[in-house]
């Protein structure tokens, strides 16, 4: 096949798309493709070039939002259909996270241009980005979360809808970006000034106290379930990508009956949502034994060591081969995205 990676962008998850963009294209090499590296910020990028993305890997902190806001001026958009690279693939990857890159807009520009791409079509894109109004949709199929209200809300209306802690989060937005874990009214205020600065809109929701878990669904099958222990009491952007500062075990060391239960709730929120090809959905199981879904990700993280090529590889296919199933998932659901 030959296959674009769409990564980077000019999300605050642009080191996170890279890294996942730049494993994707060698596993991808690996299985004898020919691969091509599009940076969506910046076009297209030599094989040479390549490694001069991210030298450091992922640091503890999203990209300044200065440089996030450079790197948009000389966003492709639309102008996607004249790179050569996308324009010829028989498949675009999308290694993106967050942004235009997940929020459905590149999902509607490729649809136009007629080009097939891995994940979730650009109505399914959308509906999941927005926290809010997934958990409704989700809550009317009868997968329960936390209960959770929109910003603006006082201390006081926080404490008798939702009450403290709480955990408070751009509404659209990825990898945990923004987010306070909130204990008392008064550490409210700020965290909503921090989450708005990604999102214009913030989510107040519940904590959920328990061990959480997220189960990867590739076609029409859940994966095995892993579970997250962070160094934080939150799985927050420095336990996600700093080497040491979270263990993630699959399979999950639970029982089966409780693994069955997880997995079943991953696929049908994955069909809730009208989720395409591969996602990842999110829970926590609190002090009752009650599975409470915290969100759903259309486009997982796909490093090596990412959670759901971790569930993959609990489950027998290695990374190049999970990859391309991913690939070719896109191919066989062509004409049917939306």
């Amino acid at each position: 096949m030959r296959i674009a990676v769409l990564t980077g962008g000019t999300s605050a998850e642009r080191d996170v798309a890279l890294a996942s963009g730049l494993q994707v294209a060698h596993a991808l090499r690996e299985r004898t493709h020919t691969v091509s590296v599009v940076d969506l910020a910046a076009g297209f990028v030599p094989p040479e070039h390549e490694a001069a993305l991210l030298p450091g890997g992922v640091g503890r902190e999203p990209p300044p939002l200065e440089r996030l806001r450079e790197l948009e001026r000389g966003m492709l958009g639309s102008g996607l259909g004249e790179v050569p690279a996308i324009r010829d693939a028989d498949v675009v990857f999308l290694a993106l996270h967050g942004g235009r890159g997940e929020d459905g807009s590149l999902q509607a520009v490729l649809d136009i241009l007629g080009v097939p791409y891995t994940g979730s079509g650009h109505l399914a894109s959308a509906l999941a980005m927005d926290k809010d109004l997934a958990k409704r949709v989700l809550r009317d199929h009868g997968i329960a979360g936390a209960p959770w209200l929109m910003a603006p809300a006082t201390a006081e209306q926080v404490a008798a809808a939702v009450g403290f802690p709480c955990v408070v989060k751009p509404s659209k937005q990825g990898s945990s970006v923004g987010m306070t874990l909130v204990r008392r009214g008064p550490e409210l205020g700020p965290a909503v000034v921090l989450a708005a600065q990604y999102d214009d809109e913030v989510m107040i929701e519940g904590f959920i106290a328990g061990p959480e878990y997220t189960v990867g669904v590739l076609g029409e099958d859940a994966l095995p379930v892993v579970e997250i222990r962070p160094k934080h009491e939150l799985f927050d952007y420095e336990c996600k990508y700093t080497p040491g500062m979270a263990e993630e075990i699959a399979p999950a060391p639970i029982p089966a009956e409780l693994a069955a239960r997880l997995q079943d709730a991953g696929l049908r929120a994955h069909r809730a949502l009208k989720l395409g090809g591969y996602s990842r959905i999110d829970f926590r199981v609190d002090g009752a034994g009650a599975i409470l879904v915290l969100e759903a990700n259309t486009l997982p993280g796909l490093t090596a060591n990412s959670l759901i090529p971790k569930a993959a590889r609990a489950a027998g296919i290695a990374f190049p081969v999970l990859c391309e199933t991913i690939c070719r998932l896109a191919l066989g659901a062509r004409g049917t995205k939306g």
